[in-house]
């Protein structure tokens, strides 16, 4: 009754979608609660939670406010979400038991519930654990697919490449610090980080699968040859931009007249062995290889099958794609604001050998090959 009284707009409707009833009831509590700081003398935080967003309200001081307070919360919350229905028994199996520990022992970091404060806005987005994750492969395409991928209204992309599950540092800060780096969402949107460098890492997999066994995963490849001169070539411009020398890909790629193996580059295009690793914890139908060689050839029939992937509904179109003869590659179009990839994108590889490009080649035939039979796809590869 004092809520009501206090502000003469209705109620969001029973029928309203939740998302509108969600926002209206947190605009309608967020005044409400501004308006009680300015008569009472607020002095600690209490912290209430609304599915999917934890929200920190104003203060404990308000629960001696009246017990009215708190029944009126109560009834608002009953008409923004519905009564819960269990999907399944409540039987836990061991997967999960193990899954809720491992984060419980990464929230023993952030156990204080004012630690959560920040992580909502005023406009009623929040940040959450991303649900998708783009683990690759580096120098295959995953800025470009993550700009692609942002033009869906539905995705809320993190900007930088956050490296939490390779860098230990990172890892050690807890899952509440892995959120604090995700972008603010809205419930019906699915976040998206992206960390190439995630493939190869070993201890990646099982980190992410213990955070969520039912991410969906993102994986873009390429020709592991061409993906080789890709890796190099950032290397030697960002050692070009830094004014500092830097060898030639024939001192890297021959060593003692014979192919260099231990090449890092030539590793990171062993797909079939950092697969093996990843099938490990998630079934195939819950990792989606992007063919980045067709992405830069013809980007809308790839991202179209990253939609059906990630069960979004299909918003981006063809003409959301215009090729650019200056850059050689194609650009993006949204709402009418045209923009391309960053210069670094794109460059020109050095001259090869062709004798040594033929070893490169022949190198990963076989490893291609046992990749094929892994994943159950072929790619026109060398």
């Amino acid at each position: 009754r004092r809520l009501g009284s206090w502000h003469s707009g209705a109620a969001p409707a029973a029928g309203a979608r939740p998302a509108a009833r969600r926002q209206a009831v947190t605009a309608l509590l967020e005044k409400y609660v501004l308006s009680q700081q300015k008569e009472h003398n607020f002095s600690r935080l209490f912290y209430v939670e609304i599915t999917p967003c934890p929200i920190t309200w104003l203060s404990e001081a308000r629960l001696r406010i009246s017990a009215m307070a708190a029944l009126l919360l109560g009834a608002l919350l009953l008409i923004v979400q519905p009564q819960i229905v269990p999907s399944r028994p409540a039987v836990i199996s061991k997967a999960e038991a193990t899954s809720q520990s491992v984060q419980k022992e990464l929230l023993k970091k952030t156990t204080l519930k004012n630690d959560f404060k920040g992580n909502i806005h005023f406009n009623g987005s929040c940040q959450q654990l991303p649900q998708t994750i783009i683990i690759g492969v580096r120098k295959g395409g995953t800025r470009a697919l993550l700009e692609m991928l942002s033009l869906h209204p539905n995705i809320a992309a993190a900007e930088s490449e956050v490296h939490f599950f390779d860098w230990e540092d990172h890892y050690g800060n807890g899952l509440q610090w892995y959120m604090n780096q995700m972008p603010f969402s809205y419930s019906h949107q699915i976040t998206v980080e992206k960390t190439p460098a995630y493939f190869t890492s070993p201890k990646v997999p099982k980190r992410v699968y213990n955070m969520n066994q039912s991410m969906r995963l993102l994986l873009i490849l390429r020709d592991p040859s061409e993906r080789v001169l890709s890796d190099y070539t950032q290397v030697f411009y960002n050692h070009v931009q830094k004014h500092k020398p830097y060898p030639s890909i024939e001192e890297f790629l021959i060593k003692d007249g014979e192919l260099n193996v231990d090449y890092k580059a030539i590793n990171r295009s062993l797909y079939y062995f950092h697969m093996q690793n990843w099938l490990k914890y998630f079934p195939l139908d819950r990792i989606h290889i992007v063919d980045g060689d067709k992405l830069i050839k013809d980007p809308f029939p790839e991202i179209e099958k990253v939609e059906r992937f990630l069960r979004l509904s299909p918003q981006i179109n063809a003409s959301n794609f215009y090729f650019n003869k200056t850059k050689g590659f194609y650009c993006l179009r949204d709402g009418g604001r045209e923009r391309c990839l960053h210069e670094s994108k794109g460059r020109v590889h050095p001259h090869v050998d062709s004798h040594l490009l033929d070893k490169l080649h022949e190198y990963f035939h076989e490893p291609n090959r046992k990749f094929f039979e892994l994943v159950g796809r072929t790619f026109d590869w060398h």
